[in-house]
């Protein structure tokens, strides 16, 4: 895909797939019944099936030229938050004032928005966020609260991004670490783990933990306004309701954190110090659909390598440089909700990572557990 390509909304036009689950939130909302299964069939079995018929892509763009040539492609994202609140208060409204779902089908329908906040808006949020422009981290800040999970900007901007593969970073997954405990432990630390993150980053300036300059006063009030929002609409039920798409998302987030780095490690120097980050230290998939779906997310240890490079613009590495996914994303977080299936497709290529990139360590169980020393000056 060459830079001419990439003018227009045709070449964008496959990243705009998500907006197909639009219409199937108001399927779901108006028909009830099993309706809602529409959403989760779309952006994990449809997209896992077109895998299957697209293949991989392994081409690379051309990464010169300014942003002008990608505004179909950054459009998508900066008009998803206004499309994905109404998505949400819509139904809350909706489900508060109509009588014809009954309990069952409205933890369904919101079931399917929380597919649909987490599969797609928290990782448009991800995009956002990295941006140097106020309205796109704006935007990646409000599609945050709306599933109520705003220190993710903190602690992946300040901690993740710095210290994935060591002892500091929470969603650094640990070899034969199931999923269930992986989340319980990330749900645990990350908000702490956060917190830290920006008061000492407040304290290299002279200011004190309360300071205005703390995002977390942001986060709480982003927070809350979609909190009061929900109960003005559908009082106690819309707050449940929106409580559940909220769980929902996180819940699918930190599936992809688990796959994205499960048990890759960055060496040890000794004295807590570790080595730069490589394309080795993240799992990719190549994946056709699945990345048109995710806006690329699955091209990973690029985007690790150049955070702040539109996903349009991510390149691919071959199994030379970085590991491999036998499948894409959605496939795989399925395969971690099932630990013993995860562990007999993943621990096999985790060993023969170790033997390709560092055949000298011969012990690995500080790794393993998470004891090596904590790396010097992380928050």
């Amino acid at each position: 895909m060459n830079a001419d390509q990439r003018n227009g909304l045709p070449p964008a036009l496959p990243f705009w797939m998500s907006l197909v689950m639009l219409p199937l939130v108001v399927l779901a909302a108006m028909r009830g019944g099993l309706w809602w299964m529409l959403l989760p069939g779309y952006a994990w079995y449809l997209t896992t099936v077109l895998d299957g018929v697209l293949g991989l892509n392994p081409q690379n763009p051309a990464i010169d030229g300014g942003d002008g040539r990608l505004v179909w492609h950054r459009a998508v994202t900066i008009i998803w938050f206004p499309l994905q609140a109404a998505a949400i208060f819509g139904s809350i409204w909706y489900a508060a004032q109509s009588g014809h779902l009954s309990g069952l089908e409205k933890l369904g329908l919101f079931f399917g928005i929380g597919v649909l906040s987490g599969s797609i808006g928290i990782v448009y949020a991800h995009e956002l966020l990295h941006q140097k422009s106020p309205l796109e981290r704006w935007l990646g800040d409000l599609l945050l609260a709306s599933v109520l999970y705003s220190h993710f900007r903190t602690e992946h901007l300040l901690v993740h991004h710095s210290w994935v593969g060591t002892p500091r970073d929470a969603v650094s997954a640990r070899y034969g670490e199931g999923f269930y405990r992986f989340f319980g432990r990330v749900l645990r630390e990350a908000p702490v783990s956060a917190w830290r993150a920006e008061t000492r980053r407040l304290a290299r300036a002279g200011r004190g933990p309360l300071h205005r300059g703390n995002p977390f006063w942001r986060y709480a009030a982003l927070q809350i306004t979609m909190i009061g929002l929900a109960l003005a609409l559908g009082g106690a039920q819309g707050l449940l309701l929106f409580l559940f798409q909220a769980f929902i998302a996180v819940w699918q987030l930190e599936l992809v954190n688990y796959v994205e780095h499960y048990g890759l490690t960055r060496r040890h120097l000794g004295d807590g110090r570790y080595e730069h980050i490589l394309p080795r230290h993240s799992w990719n998939a190549s994946h056709t659909a699945s990345n048109w779906l995710l806006i690329n997310l699955q091209r990973h240890s690029d985007h690790h390598y150049k955070p702040d490079r539109r996903f349009p613009l991510l390149q691919s590495y071959g199994t030379a440089e970085a590991p491999q996914l036998p499948l894409g994303y959605p496939a795989m977080t399925f395969v971690a909700m099932v630990p013993r299936w995860w562990r007999a497709r993943m621990n096999p290529r985790v060993r023969a990572w170790r033997r390709q990139f560092y055949p000298d360590i011969t012990d690995w169980s500080d790794y393993d557990r998470g004891t090596l020393p904590m790396p010097r000056n992380a928050p």
